[in-house]
């Protein structure tokens, strides 16, 4: 398969073996699916093109037909880049029709696509008790029809200094405010450094009769303490009723994990088609995984909405590279060996695939690590691409749901609906109990993007509107906080 017309490369769709022919072209090797090909004969130091961009140089000469990969292709990035603003984007055409979903209204305007109990445990030490009391109250008859008992599990709030002190409250406090939670019960244990006085002093809740509080070690019996706090919050809960709101309001983070040669030409175009969607429609898409961005940062360049915008996203993609070179870690050696096994080479490829997830929107607004979302349209976040961190970085972004696309699979989920899409229909069918939705009909069947981004959108909607995600059907629901300082 040619991507792009100007591509001087083909992507096997299926394995194929030495000598036979595709489209035109005699193959010198065996190649795996997903791989590339030589279209045509490349010399050596000469810019290797997919998706109509370069995704590194020849490191030797390459023959028409030969496999192009880690032995004949590197990077062709460098350390410094310049960046020039090329002035603002065409303004895109706004649809009229706006479709509707099911979704709960909260006091201050947000609404919320879930209406789950939340324990947000302060430090690490009592995620035992919360768990320990999530599971006694879902094995009651007090908890609301559709809903769940989610602890937000992590191992830090105490001997955390600094930016990662700060890192674990705000993203904790943003997690406590998100509209998905109908209740939340916030426990500590007592001697933390993250202490519930702290935590509590700028804590923006809308609704306080929504929000219970605890001590462990301040009460005789923690659990009953707790157990008696979700009765409360359950009874708050027990008569909020789903009602029909406008999709412009829906908010929705796009992620790629376990990426293979197929996810820049079917997943992830599909999650920026479904991104140009919503946001044609009033609502907000969330792309982070800045060092994906790595090598495909022009193009989101020229998409930004103002020169203010543009400042941003240089600052935004500057800084993260100055943060490995602070660390003394090479900036482009990204691709993980799955990615290299699916087919992916260089960080030019796996930016260029990544960046399929953002369409071809207008970016509106660059949030940093711990901002919450307040544009329309698309944004950029800063995060790491580590699945764990991004995926929890957008849902304290607050984001109702992830799309995360995979090509190698991932059963990783985080508090909201985690939405998983294959790139291909064997991963859809060999793992139906992570896969969501496959993307794979659009090279197994002949489906048009159009064609598909329309069931997906019918399907998202339905998500919105209660039908659950594989990830709150398993419990598959974590939250990673970044650290990047000392463990005292």
């Amino acid at each position: 398969m040619q991507i792009h017309r100007d591509d001087t490369v083909l992507v096997a769709l299926k394995s194929f073996k030495k000598n036979e022919i595709i489209e035109g072209v005699s193959l010198l090797q065996d190649i795996p699916a997903g791989h590339k090909i030589a279209r045509a004969d490349i010399a050596e130091g000469e810019h290797v093109i997919k998706y109509g961009a370069s995704i590194g140089r020849a490191r030797s000469a390459i023959k028409c037909g030969e496999h192009i990969h880690s032995h004949n292709l590197k990077t062709g990035l460098g350390t410094d880049e310049t960046y020039t603003y090329a002035g603002a984007p065409e303004q895109q055409e706004r649809e009229t029709k706006v479709p509707q979903i099911l979704a709960f209204e909260r006091a201050n305007g947000d609404i919320g696509i879930r209406n789950d109990l939340w324990i947000v445990p302060l430090v690490g030490c009592v995620n035992g008790v919360a768990q320990a009391v999530a599971r006694q109250f879902e094995r009651s008859e007090e908890l609301p029809e559709g809903t769940q008992v989610t602890v937000l599990a992590h191992p830090f709030g105490c001997s955390q200094l600094g930016d990662d002190h700060v890192n674990t409250r705000t993203i904790l406090q943003n997690l406590v405010m998100h509209p998905n939670a109908g209740g939340v019960l916030v426990m500590g244990l007592g001697c933390e450094n993250n202490t519930l006085t702290e935590f509590l002093e700028n804590l923006e809740m809308s609704d306080q009769s929504r929000l219970r509080c605890m001590v462990a070690q301040e009460t005789e019996n923690e659990f009953e303490t707790a157990y008696r706090h979700l009765q409360d919050l359950a009874g708050i809960l027990s008569s909020d009723k789903r009602v029909p709101v406008g999709v412009d309001r829906l908010r929705i983070g796009l992620k790629c994990g376990g990426s293979d040669g197929f996810s820049g030409i079917t997943a992830n175009p599909l999650l920026g088609a479904l991104s140009d969607w919503l946001c044609s429609r009033g609502g907000a898409t969330v792309l982070t995984e800045v060092p994906e961005m790595f090598g495909a940062e022009r193009i989101l360049m020229k998409r930004a909405e103002n020169q203010s915008v543009f400042a941003d996203i240089v600052s935004l993609i500057n800084d993260f590279k100055q943060y490995y070179i602070d660390h003394d870690q090479p900036i482009y050696e990204n691709p993980s060996p799955g990615n290299k096994e699916g087919g992916i080479t260089t960080l030019e490829e796996k930016s260029l695939g990544c960046t399929q997830k953002a369409g071809t929107s207008i970016i509106t607004d660059v949030l940093r690590y711990q901002d919450r979302l307040s544009k329309n349209g698309l944004n950029l976040l800063e995060a790491p691409g580590n699945d764990g961190t991004a995926i929890t970085s957008l849902a304290a972004a607050g984001c109702h749901m992830v799309l995360f696309t995979t090509g190698r699979g991932n059963p990783l989920g985080t508090v909201v609906p985690t939405v998983k899409v294959a790139s291909n229909t064997e991963l859809a069918d060999r793992k139906k109990h992570w896969i969501d939705f496959s993307a794979g009909t659009l090279i197994h069947d002949d489906t048009s993007l159009d064609e598909l981004c329309t069931d997906f959108a019918d399907y998202l909607m339905q998500v919105a509107s209660g039908k659950q995600t594989l990830n709150e059907i398993n419990r598959m629901q974590e939250i990673v906080i970044f650290k990047t300082g000392v463990t005292l």
